[in-house]
């Protein structure tokens, strides 16, 4: 699995014009998914970012988790994290997993990320989604669990 986790003072999801999801401060996390993930990849991604302390304390320091400043999880399902963009001009998606694969997975990521007590809010599987948010720094993070 792979994440991109954007540290943001606010994210929100939009399908059809209609607002479906938003949060305060915490972290918006696009979440992509390849053929070979499993359960053990959804719990290790979440349990990384529950933790993840990348909030600054009084000191100034990136020392806080998204517990500790009370803060919440905007997920965003996202298949193109696995693009393969080495040959030509139009990315193949060839790595990325099959919807049937990726949405119960996605959902299960949700759910652990909820177990280890953070507050998740979600965009619309598949769906073409308007994903706004005000970037805090910018911190930016990127994480696969192959490489964790």
């Amino acid at each position: 699995m792979r994440a991109v986790i954007q540290r943001v003072r606010s994210a929100s999801v939009c399908v059809d014009g209609n607002e479906i999801s938003r949060i305060g401060q915490g972290f918006l996390v696009l979440v992509g998914i390849t053929h070979s993930d499993s359960e053990a990849e959804a719990r290790l991604l979440a349990r990384k970012i529950a933790g993840l302390r990348i909030f600054e304390d009084d000191d100034g320091k990136m020392n806080l988790s998204l517990s500790d400043i009370g803060g919440a999880v905007l997920a965003v399902s996202q298949f193109t994290l696995y693009a393969d963009v080495r040959k030509g001009r139009r990315p193949s998606f060839i790595d990325a997993a099959r919807p049937e694969q990726a949405e119960p997975l996605y959902q299960r990521f949700c759910e652990l990320l909820r177990a280890e007590g953070i507050p998740v809010q979600q965009g619309v599987f598949q769906a073409h989604m308007e994903v706004e948010l005000v970037n805090d720094g910018p911190v930016t993070i990127w994480m696969d669990t192959v490489a964790l």
